[in-house]
């Protein structure tokens, strides 16, 4: 028991300038069994080390790159256009919960549509870019087309289908614009096609919708409004690729004589068309996209 006590004290209490003055009783002493004289000057060093100061957390700019005055008013401009599509999708739900008219909520999300098509050409065009406005323009898309969009159709259709069916088919459209936004950041960038509907898109169909039936009514029961409005929210959370819109608009003049033609013989029902042969679309290039893949093989 006092030999234990002994090797214990030693263990514990050795002073570390001892053992410097004689290295030899290190590497030959039985007191410090299993240690080597370098594991011992290891031990050394960590216990006599300076504490190291970690790093103070700084603010990231907002504006990466060069910090002109110039820079700065064309990046609050790009903001200004994201901030203007936030206030104007809050303006659409206000309308729609103080049961004002849809169509001025549905005008509100025309306008949404437009501000954030602006801000992102803005951004562009003068070189202002950022990750903070990519955040900024996630959370205004949400606000006005996965909050105010199924608001306002929320307000359109109330009391023509049963209240919890047309609950669950406006809480599935916010959803599922928050799964396609949130995708949309985290995934790679196709110059060609959206991986699922965009949620402006989404948005637009719904607005324009809402504009028709209150303007010159239904053509369509409202099931089956209720039906176009869970398959637009399932498009936008879908794999399948649909075109860009610099694309469609490249596509010959004369396929567009049909659709103007139709505009002008019948509204609704040429706009439920439009829509459906778009999002018909996907499917059809995933397929045809899948067909080549397997030739290649």
């Amino acid at each position: 028991m006092r030999a234990g006590g002994s090797f214990a004290r030693q263990m514990l209490l050795v002073p570390v300038g001892r053992l410097r003055k004689a290295d030899h009783s290190v590497a030959t002493s039985t007191a410090l069994p299993g240690l080597d004289p370098v594991e011992l000057r290891a031990i050394e060093q960590a216990a006599t080390a300076e504490p190291v100061e970690q790093p103070t957390p700084t603010t990231i700019p907002l504006l990466p790159g060069e910090r002109t005055l110039d820079r700065r008013i064309k990046f609050a401009l790009v903001q200004a256009c994201t901030l203007s599509s936030l206030l104007l999708g809050m303006t659409a739900i206000f309308l729609a919960v103080t049961r004002n008219n849809p169509m001025y909520g549905a005008l509100c999300l025309l306008a949404c549509i437009t501000f954030d098509g602006l801000d992102g050409a803005l951004a562009r065009k003068f070189g202002v870019a950022s990750p903070f406005g990519v955040q900024m323009d996630s959370l205004g898309d949400m606000t006005s087309f996965g909050v105010a969009a199924p608001v306002v159709v929320f307000a359109t259709l109330q009391g023509t289908v049963p209240t919890p069916v047309l609950i669950a088919a406006c809480a599935m459209v916010a959803c599922c614009a928050a799964v396609r936004l949130a995708r949309f950041n985290v995934s790679p960038k196709d110059g060609r096609f959206f991986c699922g509907v965009p949620t402006t898109m989404a948005a637009t169909v719904l607005a324009v919708t809402v504009l028709l039936k209150t303007t010159m009514g239904s053509a369509l029961p409202a099931g089956a409004m209720v039906f176009g409005v869970v398959l637009l929210a399932i498009a936008m959370v879908s794999s399948f690729p649909y075109a860009k819109l610099a694309k469609v608009v490249k596509l010959p003049p004369t396929l567009f004589l049909l659709p103007l033609v139709g505009l002008v013989w019948n509204t609704q029902v040429t706009f439920g068309l439009l829509v459906l042969v778009y999002l018909l679309s996907g499917p059809i290039i995933w397929a045809r996209q899948r067909k080549a893949t397997a030739r290649i093989a």
